[in-house]
């Protein structure tokens, strides 16, 4: 097939590159020119602007948005709205909030142009291990860009089937899944986040108190002075915890055994919010999830107003004088 990538960024380059090495074509435009440039040389059609990418593509096109979410997602699908004829498509691959996608696909929608959510997780990794994606829009028009989805998709590969799945059809054994109209993709996407989130979490925390097993403050005959990035190898193999997540532990313990290049300062991109926003409209209790959002707003602070509060009434009511850092 024939696509437009728009955005060619740490995932949307390779995406193309899986995509041409497949066998589709491609036409990528982004703003950077040295961008387009290099993924020129390796096979795509280059454009210089939105008009020339949709100029270049044939009808009906498809035109893949891979840029960060919020305001340029938005500008992108308003220019590719002008720009698009009745039966084409544009497919928002990044992290979009589900409203959003809704509201889009209903003002695309008086101009006969298709809209596909399709949420993607993969990474940097995608390239050669392929991209999970859960997919939202109009059946029909995502039947139509199935030979995208399945030559981006992980596949198969050695996965052992899940018991009891004998006979099912569909393509999630694949690694990718039309889960609904337009804005379920995302949705899905959001949530899968929202758990990345709090396994996160569980894993930075005992890994933290593994690390503070030889801390001063413990009982000497209780103190261990553990080989964390070695217990970050052993649970890789045949742990109940064994996951993608945990390589990435090890392998970032190896590079940098005391994370020496990192401050702890975690950003959030968007889906923990609004998972946890999800939940309070559904008043689902999402514990977990809530707490490993907080914490990344915390890893962001130095000491607040209400810790130095707290400190302040321990004071008053206890005559509590502060301890110097580790005291």
């Amino acid at each position: 097939m024939q696509i437009g990538m728009i955005g060619l960024g740490r995932m949307g380059a390779n995406m193309a590159r899986r995509l041409m090495r497949n066998g589709h074509q491609c036409v990528v435009y982004d703003r950077s020119p040295e961008a387009v440039t290099q993924l020129a040389g390796e096979g795509a059609t280059g454009a210089a602007s939105i008009a020339a990418l949709v100029a270049a593509l044939q009808a009906p096109r498809a035109v893949w948005v891979m840029v960060p979410s919020g305001g340029p997602t938005e500008s992108t699908v308003e220019a590719l709205g002008a720009a698009l004829s009745p039966g084409d498509c544009i497919i928002d691959g990044g992290n979009s909030y589900f409203k959003d996608d809704v509201r889009r696909a209903a003002a695309l929608r008086d101009r006969k142009i298709d809209y596909v959510d399709a949420g993607t997780s993969g990474g940097v990794y995608g390239l050669e291990r392929g991209y999970c994606m859960m997919i939202g829009g109009d059946p029909a028009v995502v039947a139509r860009l199935d030979p995208i989805f399945k030559t981006l998709a992980p596949g198969r590969g050695e996965v052992e089937r899940t018991p009891g799945r004998d006979g099912k059809s569909g393509t999630a054994e694949d690694g990718y899944l039309h889960c609904g109209p337009v804005g379920s993709g995302h949705f899905v996407k959001m949530v899968h986040n929202g758990i990345e989130y709090g396994i996160m979490q569980a894993i930075a925390e005992g890994f933290d108190i593994m690390q503070g097993a030889a801390n001063k403050t413990v009982a000497e005959e209780h103190r261990f002075s553990l080989p964390v990035a070695e217990v970050a190898e052993v649970w890789r193999r045949g742990s109940v915890l064994s996951s993608w997540l945990i390589d990435l532990t090890a392998k970032a313990l190896v590079e940098d055994p005391a994370l020496g290049k990192f401050t702890g300062s975690v950003q959030d991109s968007g889906e923990g919010r609004w998972t946890v926003q999800a939940a309070i409209e559904e008043a689902v209790p999402a514990n977990v999830i809530a707490a490993s959002l907080f914490t990344r707003f915390r890893s962001r602070e130095e000491h607040s107003f209400a810790e130095k509060l707290l400190s302040a009434m321990r004071f008053q009511f206890g005559g509590h004088v502060e301890r110097p850092t580790g005291g």
